[in-house]
């Protein structure tokens, strides 16, 4: 089988690449560099097209592809400019949809838990569905057009992921963007105290990067058509990751709490159902995060 995978030298993309390669697929990946790194690519054998999504000549340089796992996207919530964003991440989701739709191949995507905003957990699927930035609209609407496609005769396999709070290995080179568990590590390693909001209490559905590559690939294959949440429907706090580092690390560093500048547009609770999820692919999340922080030190970082 050959993917092409989107993004595919970034954080979840080159995870996925890992993965289907481990399955014995052929990989392309597809990515302009913006974002990616191509130390994430160094350990694969796939094939590396640098393009960008809006770009119509990509499907010109494509050989014949089976299936589309689409990761590329801005994801840097802060980006002030709204146009770029939307353009990118909903005109170049199109784009590469319509290849897929036009090709009749499978097509697997990320979509994004910011499409709840504060919407109360656990967040299901079907309801509270109130994106509060830029970036979780281009992710809602995209959603919204995939649903509108499900009944049309001829559509093939389309499963869009909404993803948590995910973390793990390949994200070194998001800096600031890269998650919690990997600036919190930063800080404790170097024996500082680990700053966090006040008073560390905020619970988030934090899912290791492994489950996740795993769970998109296994969506390509099953032929569903579905939009799930990825999560591991377990929230825990900023206090958990912080004593899950210090046992790995061996330290007993307190946490250095401050006021949260981003209080009145900031998610202080997220929380996966992930019923659909189980009934659709028939799989969950098999690390804790415990067990997730423990590998993620053990076998990437330290």
């Amino acid at each position: 089988m050959r993917v092409l995978v989107t993004g595919g030298a970034g954080f979840i993309g080159s995870n996925v690449v890992k993965i289907l390669e481990a399955k014995g697929a052929k990989v392309i990946v597809l990515d302009n560099f913006s974002h990616g790194s191509y130390k994430n690519l160094m350990d694969v054998k796939a094939e590396v097209i640098c393009e960008d999504i809006l770009s119509e000549d990509i499907f010109k340089k494509l050989p014949k592809i089976d299936g589309i796992i689409h990761e590329a996207a801005i994801t840097d919530t802060t980006l002030i400019d709204n146009t770029k964003m939307m353009t990118v991440n909903y005109n170049g989701s199109k784009n590469i949809l319509n290849f897929a739709l036009k090709k009749k191949i499978p097509f697997t995507y990320a979509s994004s838990a910011g499409v709840y905003g504060e919407s109360n957990p656990p967040m299901r699927e079907d309801k509270g569905l109130i994106p509060h930035n830029t970036y979780a609209y281009s992710k809602y609407i995209f959603d919204c057009h995939v649903q509108s496609l499900w009944a049309k005769k001829g559509t093939p396999s389309i499963v869009g992921l909404r993803y948590f709070n995910v973390y793990g290995p390949r994200e070194y080179h998001k800096g600031l963007a890269a998650s919690m568990i990997y600036q919190l590590f930063l800080q404790m390693k170097s024996g500082k105290r680990p700053r966090v909001f006040k008073y560390g209490e905020q619970k988030r559905d934090f899912i290791y990067v492994k489950d996740v590559a795993n769970i998109t690939v296994k969506a390509l294959f099953s032929r569903k058509k579905a939009i799930l949440n990825v999560g591991t429907g377990i929230p825990r706090s900023f206090n958990d990751i912080i004593a899950g580092l210090n046992k790995v690390l061996k330290k007993n560093l307190t946490p250095a709490y401050f006021n949260n500048p981003y209080a009145d547009k900031y998610q202080n609770f997220t929380q996966a159902d992930t019923k659909l999820l189980k009934k659709t692919l028939n799989t969950k999340a098999k690390y804790t995060l415990e067990k997730g922080i423990s590998d993620y030190l053990q076998k990437h970082l330290l």
